[in-house]
């Protein structure tokens, strides 16, 4: 039987919109300048924590028989020294809870999310996508797709602090959607397209803060070898997903760190169906589509390259030129 993705569309907007608020609740309660001079993870351990047992405990009440794909489970946040964690994770979830619950009850709301990615249809979620750019106050997203039969078929990013807030939403075959993150009220939305340019010339490159995520130096060869000109714009997390959607960027590259790292579904999944339902195009760095058949990694697929579309292959030709020297 197909998936009602109407009814899961909506919950969904209300899970990310509700995780998202806790998040940003940590960020201005619990990060301080010497947080991350200390680098200090609690705050992001708080809200990682949260976010997955707002978005898990709205998914299991709404679809019982839904599995989740999610990163983090409760086993450490159970350990006796964890005990001033465990007690901001109660804070966070309760101060947008309707109803008073206990701790063994949010421990399990997180578990839920450790189911494996090898069955028929599951969401998978990133309560916190770009650890790094939440502990600055920059660009963070909560990501939750639902993936049917290896498909992306819905996928819904929540970034708190892109343009005051930014929700984007699309369903498979369905086009993309941006909403205000903060009206609870508007479930619609405004359709968004990427944007319409031919030359790889005009564009310009979204890439990574962190050097680690992706390497710089080859980027820029590739930005040279497409007579690209304008300053990439630099942003964490899925956030550069929702740029490329809005027409804001062009290129989005994650190349390869290793021969061996593989890029796990949560960090991509919700991305790429909103880039290719606003009319791009996502594959990895060889062209192959992305595969979500192959458990909780894209174990066939070596690094990302999104695009507005037009130009992709061309994109794809330079990056193998640069990546096999």
């Amino acid at each position: 039987m197909a998936l009602d993705l109407m009814s899961r569309k909506q919950v969904a907007l209300t899970a990310v919109r509700q995780a998202a608020a806790v998040c940003k609740g940590v960020q201005e309660q619990l990060i301080r300048p010497e947080t991350i001079e200390k680098k200090d993870k609690s705050p992001v351990t708080v809200a990682d924590f949260a976010s997955q047992a707002i978005v898990c405990s709205m998914l299991a009440d709404a679809f019982p028989d839904d599995v989740v794909v999610g990163e983090e489970d409760a086993a450490e946040l159970r350990q006796d020294d964890q005990a001033h964690v465990r007690q901001a994770v109660m804070d966070q979830v309760q101060a947008v809870s309707e109803n008073c619950v206990d701790e063994e009850t949010v421990l399990s709301w997180i578990d839920l999310g450790g189911a494996n990615a090898d069955t028929q249809a599951y969401w998978t979620l990133d309560p916190i996508d770009g650890t790094k750019g939440f502990l600055r106050k920059e660009q963070y997203a909560v990501a939750l797709a639902l993936i049917e039969n290896g498909q992306v078929v819905l996928g819904v990013l929540g970034c708190p602090n892109l343009n005051g807030g930014e929700l984007l939403v699309a369903i498979k075959g369905q086009g993309a959607q941006i909403l205000p993150l903060w009206d609870s009220e508007d479930t619609e939305g405004t359709p968004i397209k990427v944007s319409e340019i031919t030359d790889t010339a005009a564009a310009c490159f979204c890439e990574s803060v962190e050097s680690g995520h992706s390497d710089h130096s080859q980027s820029a060869q590739i930005a040279k070898l497409l007579e690209i000109t304008k300053d990439s714009v630099r942003l964490d997390s899925q956030a550069k997903y929702a740029t490329i959607a809005k027409g804001d960027a062009q290129i989005y590259l994650r190349l390869p760190t290793s021969e061996t790292y593989r890029e796990k579904i949560w960090d991509h999944a919700a991305g790429k169906l909103v880039v290719e339902e606003a009319g791009g195009t996502v594959t990895d760095v060889t062209g192959k589509p992305l595969d979500f058949t192959q458990g909780r990694k894209l174990q066939e697929n070596r690094g990302i390259i999104a695009t507005c579309g037009p130009i992709h292959d061309k994109v794809v030709k330079v990056v193998q030129q640069v990546l096999n020297g």
